[in-house]
């Protein structure tokens, strides 16, 4: 098998101003790129190079000597999320069960974006943060380098990338500006709501309104 990189759900264009076009063609075409072409690298005439990606990122996990495949199959799988993590349209608050498990979980949905722009701020180093399910409820965490929650028991509902490449170009060393952007005018909640169905065991994505 030889992994590809997926098209984006959407134009490079498509996320400007609040991320650029230079910036995404960075990121996607030579970031996530890399990481697929090094993936087949690594895995080429080996029992990984047929497996489906998490399989390979679940299998890579904690193995002293594949450090190098999971660093690079979860950059892929993190990317993959990322990218669904956001919409040109984005930025428009979720209503019904993720709405009510958002407020249950934090307070209220203001109370939410403080504590995930604080926590994305905290990250020291590249990562990312992520708002995922545990035991049935919503948490907010932050994961160094490649870590994705998958491999800890978790269901991400969506992610942003705190690697500095994927956003010092646009808004220098201000992390917490571009966090905040992303709540702001970026991220997909009907694909968190998705997330959150699948978690659940529900099948219907709730309307939304815009924040």
């Amino acid at each position: 098998m030889t992994f590809v990189l997926k098209p984006l759900p959407y134009d490079k264009s498509a996320l400007s101003p609040t991320i650029s076009p230079t910036t995404m063609e960075l990121h996607y075409e030579k970031h996530h790129r890399g990481y697929v072409e090094k993936l087949n690298k690594l895995t080429a005439d080996t029992a990984m190079s047929r497996m489906p990606l998490e399989r390979i990122v679940e299998t890579a996990w904690g193995d002293p000597n594949a450090t190098s495949i999971f660093d690079n199959a979860a950059q892929i799988w993190n990317h993959d999320f990322f990218w669904q993590s956001m919409s040109p349209t984005g930025g428009i608050r979720s209503i019904g069960p993720l709405s009510s498990r958002i407020d249950a979980a934090f307070g209220s949905y203001e109370a939410f974006e403080r504590k995930f722009v604080e926590n994305a701020g905290a990250q020291f180093g590249s990562g990312w943060i992520w708002l995922v399910v545990e035991a049935g409820r919503l948490k907010i965490m932050t994961t160094g380098d490649a870590l994705t929650p998958t491999v800890l028991g978790l269901r991400p509902l969506l992610t942003c990338d705190l690697w500095e490449h994927a956003y010092y170009l646009d808004y220098q060393n201000d992390r917490e500006k571009f966090v905040r952007a992303f709540l702001a005018r970026l991220v997909n909640w009907g694909f968190a709501a998705e997330q959150l169905g699948l978690a659940m065991g529900e099948s219907r994505s709730p309307e939304s309104v815009r924040a």
